[in-house]
C-alpha cells in the first residue's frame, strides 16, 4: 500500500463545487486549483479551501484586488 497525499486544492468533491454559490450573493463559484480557493465574481471575494473544506464564510474570505 502506498501512502498518498492529495493536494490540498484536490480534495474538494467535484460535487460539492457545483452545488456551492456564495453566501452573499447566491451567483456560482469558479474554482481556483492553484490558489484553493473559490472565487465569487459578483462579490469579488475568494473563499479559502482548508483541508479540502470550503470555508464560506464571508468573514474568513480573502477581497480580491481590482
Amino acid at each position: 500500500m502506498t501512502d498518498t497525499k492529495p493536494s490540498p486544492a484536490s480534495d474538494v468533491d467535484p460535487a460539492l463545487l457545483e452545488i456551492l454559490v456564495c453566501p452573499l450573493t447566491k451567483a456560482p463559484l469558479r474554482y481556483d486549483r492553484a490558489a484553493g480557493e473559490l472565487i465569487s465574481d459578483a462579490a469579488r471575494l475568494a473563499y479559502p479551501i482548508r483541508d479540502g473544506i470550503p470555508i464560506m464564510l464571508p468573514d474568513e474570505a480573502r477581497p480580491l484586488d481590482g
